[in-house]
């Protein structure tokens, strides 16, 4: 399905009739051939064309259901292959982490065969040296790795998110945990802000002043004063 029939006449996929009416309409006097100047009339005749095929299929209940199915068959095929394609990428970002290597240690150790202690005990060091380097460098490496894998996921997926949006679906994130634990330590800290100054004797009785002096304020507090009466 190439063409999207709302897009071409620039409204939503859940727009009234007279929206689709008032749009059609509109752009008809915008791009109407005879209003362009002569090297865009071949191109206004083709744009009018898509707008009077949409306006066709969109002003007409029966066509505009059949319309609809085909073009959400058509938005969950683009999805499932996205999400595939999303997911085979990540699978080998992820097979690549885990395929991570250590640098091999080309150092030639074996070059003289007769070695005293010394020699020995210098060459240990030096090998239990290059052996935490290449810990250090492959530690390095996977932390590097994983961050780009978190970016890429993230970016991946605020593309498809902004996809969504485009095409008119309204996206809602689901509450975690996470964010409800986040939105609790927010509230807490506003709490202790507000006892911390509250004990601020100029702050105190600045606040106590415009309670008494503004009508609205003082209102608004019997109010939630009466509130919290009923329910005590």
């Amino acid at each position: 399905m190439e063409k999207n029939y709302y897009q071409i006449l620039e409204v939503d996929r859940n727009a009234s009739q007279e929206v689709i009416e008032k749009a059609y309409k509109t752009l008809v006097k915008k791009y109407h051939p005879d209003l362009q100047e002569n090297l865009d009339k071949t191109a206004s005749e083709e744009t009018i064309k898509k707008i009077n095929e949409a306006y066709e299929i969109l002003s007409d209940k029966s066509k505009r259901e059949s319309y609809d199915i085909k073009l959400n068959n058509y938005e969950q095929m683009l999805k499932n292959k996205h999400d595939e394609d999303l997911k085979r990428k990540i699978q080998n970002y992820e097979k690549n982490i885990n395929n991570i290597t250590p640098p091999k240690n080309n150092n030639a150790t074996n070059l003289n065969p007769v070695k005293n202690t010394h020699i020995e005990e210098a060459d240990n060091i030096n090998n239990t040296n290059v052996e935490k380097l290449n810990k250090k460098i492959e530690k390095q490496v996977y932390k590097e790795q994983k961050k780009l894998l978190k970016s890429q996921r993230l970016a991946y997926q605020n593309a498809y998110i902004n996809e969504l949006r485009n095409r008119g679906y309204n996206v809602k994130y689901k509450k975690t945990f996470k964010n409800y634990l986040s939105a609790f330590i927010f509230i807490i800290v506003l709490i202790l802000i507000a006892f911390i100054l509250w004990h601020i004797p100029f702050i105190k009785n600045y606040f106590i002043d415009l309670y008494n002096n503004n009508i609205i304020f003082h209102m608004i507090g019997s109010i939630i004063a009466n509130i919290i009466n009923i329910f005590i």
